[in-house]
């Protein structure tokens, strides 16, 4: 599977960005979609997943109540909707899958800037 993360950009604090991940390749396995972030000088970190069907969302706490992850499988898609954005907010974004569903993130796309002016 090969992902593209695209959608980032430059947003006051309080505002709104919604990111997408397109794939393609073996999109026909049911995987996991995951979206991550990497501050600069801080590990990467989970923000939020879904499972194949769409079911099964989690998030990190920090983003849980403003931030929205939803696919359309049809269209090989997966969005973030990043809402009441905060400067901590500030990170390169990622997504990933995860093609058996074990919690393995093999597949990573090439990650797009978010930030956050106060």
């Amino acid at each position: 599977v090969q992902l593209q993360a695209f959608g980032g950009g430059l947003v006051q604090a309080g505002g709104s960005l919604r990111l997408s991940c397109a794939a393609s390749g073996r999109t026909y396995t049911p995987y996991t979609v995951g979206w991550f972030r990497q501050a600069p000088g801080k590990e990467r970190e989970f923000v939020a997943r879904i499972s194949w069907s769409g079911a099964s969302t989690y998030y990190a706490d920090s983003v849980k109540g403003r931030f929205t992850i939803s696919r359309d499988n049809a269209k090989n898609t997966v969005h973030l909707q990043m809402n009441n954005l905060k400067p901590e907010d500030t990170a390169v974004y990622y997504c990933a899958a995860d093609p058996n569903s074990s919690g393995d993130f093999d597949y990573w796309g090439q990650g797009t800037q978010v930030t956050v002016s106060s």
